[in-house]
Parts: structure tokens; C-alpha cells; sequence
């Protein structure tokens, strides 16, 4: 038995991570999907356009699909939280859970109305019908940013009184849901949660019609969600901007990790890619002088003062190793960032001048991996999050070492987690491409029969070809 006991710190912080980077890809599709719908939905009522009716009913399935294995793996990511760190939630509890109350409320507001959007989709008028989708897009955002505030009150710590044994003893629930972090990291989340869906889902049209499905279906289902990323962003910069500014300020040893600066000065370089060695010396990658002080702030140019790692004490800040993660992580999601805006660009300046995208071949590639070009992205950011508040699990009170489980046997229950995830993962996508096979053999339209193993009726290669019995206006 002493064999299988093993330090569980290590194992504890890998399955958080594991399971948070698993779920967090599920979060863009929670969140935009259902505004992707609404668009779709608006444009068929408006304009009794039968593509976008489908487009609108088809979506509705496929985010019914990705929101109930979402609430599965962030219930399993709430669970972790009293498993694997029971010492954080002991002490920290009564101000962290508050925000995940909130978000409680928002996920069964979101649930009770993507069942009643779906089931209304033959028994509503349509434009009752259509509101009834508002309510998911709300409740998405909602729910999103309460999380985010929950992570954010871990960064920036408020809202709550310790006593002399440094117990909580009373909670302010305004103070700890809008602490200082929560509207700039809730922010960023939600715009990278539109950009990161709309991406996601316009690649697999970009993908279609790279195979020869060009008809206007495939055309429609790439611009909508293409072209809400687009829009977002430009604005994501301007917000990450923002946010690294407010990190300058507030988390400096987190900002000295992202711009790999050991030690303070002012004409702070941008370094990009490069390494800390053993020496806490900067190497390789490339250095532009002046820009990480212009860029933390430009009112005072390059004489800006950047506080390095040799300001504060070892113990409280991430490691070398660590630092090294958060500065690779930061180039990987600004230097994506920056590609997908330049993509969005000539998107937009297409749109502009022909209004249509544009139609090489080159750009469809291109389109198809903005998908995972987005999704890494947003790994990256959250690695930049998380890692970069090492070693604190709540900012200059706990630990990460002082709050996890004393377990040791959680190895266990990684290696099942990791088991379980494999097979949902496989699960999710073998029932998405099984609706898509039997879209793709339809003729007709809404059909509630059609489940991905639900049974076949009428011709058609894939499924029942049953068409909706009245035109978009007429319901």
C-alpha cells in the first residue's frame, strides 16, 4: 500500500486542469450557440427564408446535445472542488460558493428554456416562439459570468471579514461576485466565448463546402457564425488590452511571468517565445525593446517601470518553470489572437466591397481551422490564468499546497476521470456526426422523429424525409 501512496498535489492539480481544459471547450457552444439559433431564427421569420429555418432548428438540436454534456462535466468540475481541495472549501467556502449559487440559478433558467425552444418549434407562432430562445442567450451569459467571478474572487479576493483565527464571519455576496478582476476576466471570457463558437461552427461549413457543398444551406451556416466572430474579435483585443493593463497594476508577479522580465526596470522589452534558464536569464526568442513598458502604460511610454521577479520573494510567485508556461501560453493566445483578427479582416474588408466572403479555396482552408486555432486560444488564456496565479489557490491568503486533499490515493480517481472523459468525448462527437449524417440525407425539414438513433421513416439515404407541413410565416 505504501506504493500506491503517492503526494497528491501533483495528481490533484492535473485533474483540475484536465477537466476544466475538457469543459471549458464546451463553454463557446453554451453560450453563442444559441444566438447563432436566434440569428438564424430572426432571418427565416423575417424573410420566409427556408435555409435559415433549418439551420435554426438543426443548431437548436445540436446545442440541446453540447449543453446537457456540459452541465455533465461542470457538475463533475463542482464536485472536484470539496474532493480534491476540501481545505480550500473549509475555509473559503462560504464566499466562493456564492457565485456558483448564481450560477446554479442561471444554468436551470437556461435548461427549463432550450427544452421549451426546442419542444415549441411546431406549437409556437413564430415569433413567440423566437423569444422563447432570448432567455438561453441571457441565461448562457449569465451563468458564464458567474463562473468567471468565482475565478476572479480568487485572484482578487473581497466581499468577506476574518476573525482573529482567520475564519470567515461575515460575507458581503455583492462585494465577492463584483470584486475588481470579475468585470475584465468576465468580460474577456464571454466575448472569447462568442469568437470561439462562432469559429468553431463556421469551420465545419468551411470544411463542407472545401468537399463541394456549396449550395446556400452551407453558405448561410458559415457566414452567420463566421461573421459574429469577426465582429467580436476586434473588440477582444481592445478588452485583452484592458485586462493586461489591469494585471500591470494589480498581479505583478503574474505580469512578470507573461512578459518574462527577471528583473524591474524600466524599457521593459517584449519578448517573444524565449525561456528562462537556470540562471533566471532570458534566452532565445525574440526581444522588441521598449514595447512590454509602452504596452503596460502608454501614457508614460518606455519609461514605465515593470517590476520583475526579483521583487518579490520566490515562494510567492509562480516558479521558473511556471513562469516559463504563462509565457509561452500568453505568446500562443495573443499571437492566435492577432492571426484570427487578420483572418477577420479580410473577411470584413470581402464583405465590405463584394458582400460575400471571400471565395478562394485558400480562404476556406483558412476558415476551416479557425475552429482550433480559437479553441487553443482559449486554452492558452486560461493556462495564463490559472498558472500565473501560482502558488496561490486564493491570492496572498491560501496556497495550492495548503488546500488540497490529503488523499493520497487520488491518483485513482484521475486516472478514472481521464477514463470516463475519453469515453464521453468519443460519446459526444459520435452522436453529433450521427445527426449530421442524417441531415445530410434529408430532403425536407423539421422532423422530431429524427433523433441521432431514433428510427427511420420515408426514403432517403439518411433518415425521414418529412418536410414541415407550413412555411415559416404561416405558423
Amino acid at each position: 500500500m505504501h506504493l500506491l501512496a503517492v503526494n497528491p498535489l501533483p495528481w490533484a492539480r492535473s485533474q483540475m486542469a484536465f477537466t476544466l481544459a475538457f469543459h471549458i471547450v464546451l463553454v463557446p457552444l453554451g453560450v453563442s450557440w444559441a444566438a447563432m439559433a436566434l440569428i438564424a431564427n430572426y432571418r427565416a421569420i423575417k424573410h420566409d427564408d427556408s435555409d435559415a429555418l433549418l439551420l435554426a432548428q438543426r443548431w437548436s438540436k445540436y446545442m440541446a446535445v453540447t449543453f446537457a454534456v456540459g452541465a455533465v462535466t461542470g457538475t463533475v468540475l463542482s464536485f472536484e472542488f470539496g474532493l480534491l481541495w476540501p481545505r480550500f472549501m473549509g475555509r473559503w467556502g462560504d464566499a466562493f460558493g456564492i457565485p456558483f449559487a448564481v450560477e446554479g440559478l442561471f444554468f436551470f433558467l437556461e435548461a427549463i428554456f432550450v427544452a421549451i425552444y426546442i419542444y415549441g418549434w411546431r406549437r409556437l407562432k413564430p415569433w413567440p416562439h423566437f423569444w422563447t430562445g432570448v432567455p438561453i442567450v441571457i441565461a448562457g451569459v449569465g451563468g458564464s459570468t458567474s463562473v468567471v467571478a468565482a475565478n476572479a474572487w480568487m485572484n482578487e479576493p473581497s466581499g468577506f471579514t476574518l476573525n482573529a483565527a482567520g475564519k470567515i464571519v461575515k460575507v458581503d455576496p455583492i462585494g465577492v461576485i463584483f470584486n475588481k478582476a470579475m468585470p475584465f476576466e468576465a468580460a474577456h471570457m464571454v466575448i472569447a466565448a462568442y469568437i470561439v463558437g462562432g469559429f468553431l461552427v463556421a469551420s465545419v461549413y468551411a470544411f463542407g463546402m472545401l468537399r463541394g457543398r456549396r449550395d446556400r444551406y452551407h453558405r448561410l451556416g458559415f457566414i452567420i457564425p463566421f461573421t459574429l466572430a469577426a465582429i467580436f474579435t476586434p473588440i477582444q483585443l481592445v478588452v485583452g488590452d484592458q485586462l493586461a493593463a489591469w494585471v500591470y497594476r494589480h498581479e505583478p508577479q503574474k505580469f512578470a511571468a507573461i512578459e518574462l522580465v527577471p528583473k524591474t526596470r524600466s524599457n521593459a522589452p517584449e519578448t517573444i517565445l524565449g525561456f528562462l534558464n537556470s540562471k533566471n536569464e532570458v534566452v532565445a526568442g525574440v526581444r522588441i525593446p521598449g514595447v512590454a513598458s509602452i504596452l503596460s502604460d502608454p501614457t508614460s511610454g518606455t519609461a514605465t517601470v515593470v517590476k520583475g521577479r526579483n521583487a518579490f520573494p520566490a515562494n510567492d510567485q509562480p516558479s521558473r518553470a511556471e513562469a516559463n508556461v504563462v509565457h509561452l501560453a500568453w505568446d500562443t493566445m495573443v499571437g492566435l489572437g492577432t492571426l484570427l483578427f487578420l483572418i477577420s479582416v479580410w473577411y470584413g474588408l470581402s464583405w465590405w466591397r463584394r458582400r460575400d466572403y471571400p471565395k478562394s479555396k485558400w480562404f476556406l482552408r483558412v476558415g476551416a481551422v479557425t475552429g482550433v486555432l480559437s479553441v487553443i486560444a482559449l486554452e492558452a488564456g486560461w493556462v495564463v490564468t490559472e498558472v500565473g496565479r501560482q502558488p496561490w489557490v486564493v491570492r496572498n491568503y491560501m496556497r495550492v499546497g495548503d488546500a488540497v486533499t490529503a488523499d493520497t490515493g487520488v491518483w485513482v480517481t484521475f486516472l478514472v476521470v481521464l477514463a470516463l472523459y475519453a469515453g464521453l468525448g468519443v460519446t459526444t462527437i459520435l452522436v453529433l456526426r450521427g445527426l449530421s449524417r442524417r441531415y445530410r440525407g434529408q430532403t425536407g425539414a423539421w422532423d422530431e422523429t429524427d433523433v441521432p438513433y431514433g428510427p427511420n421513416d420515408g426514403p432517403g439515404p439518411g433518415g425521414a424525409t418529412t418536410s414541415h407541413p407550413e412555411g415559416v410565416g404561416a405558423r
